[in-house]
């Protein structure tokens, strides 16, 4: 069994069946530009928060609390996931870098249950306060990460709508 790639045209399908047409969906129910391009920023932005489990409860409670479009501020969230998981370490790390603190065995398994089983509650305090600098680093990447995504995503969407209605 050989794995090809995907022919172009195949993916271009699959870009515009479950990515332009949806946006285009929500544009043509009446949606601004704007809160599509603040939806997918949020989207963005939450998506990698670096806590396991915690980024569908932010999205929601973002789209609720600003009035957004809840599925689409989901379906950026669960596009994010593999970049969540690939940002969770580097965010983690860099944390441990800014605050000054020791830089904890985070993907050695055997260490983490020797640690573990030497003293539980050390172990809970010193990850607790891993990821909690890890999330200090990400509230300082998170509001210019945002801004510069609805910055970008603004007039892509608006140029998006002019296009549809241009069109016959």
């Amino acid at each position: 069994m050989s794995l090809e790639p995907i022919p172009a045209p195949v993916f271009a399908s699959f870009w515009q069946r479950r990515v332009v047409a949806p946006l285009l969906a929500q544009l043509r129910q009446g949606i601004t530009p704007q809160k599509i391009a603040l939806t997918v920023a949020l989207g963005i932005v939450l998506g990698i928060f670096p806590v396991f489990g915690a980024t569908t409860v932010l999205c929601a409670v973002a789209a609720l609390w600003l009035r957004l479009n809840q599925p689409v501020i989901q379906l950026v969230n669960y596009a994010m996931s593999p970049v969540h998981f690939l940002l969770m370490l580097p965010f983690w790390r860099a944390g441990e870098s800014l605050f000054g603190q020791e830089h904890l065995p985070l993907l050695a398994v055997g260490e983490l249950i020797a640690r573990f089983e030497a003293a539980p509650g050390q172990f809970v305090l010193d990850y607790s306060r891993a990821i909690a600098s890890g999330i200090g680093v990400w509230a300082l990447v998170a509001p210019v990460l945002a801004g510069l995504i609805y910055l970008i995503a603004r007039p892509l969407l608006r140029a998006l709508v002019q296009q549809t209605e241009a069109a016959p």
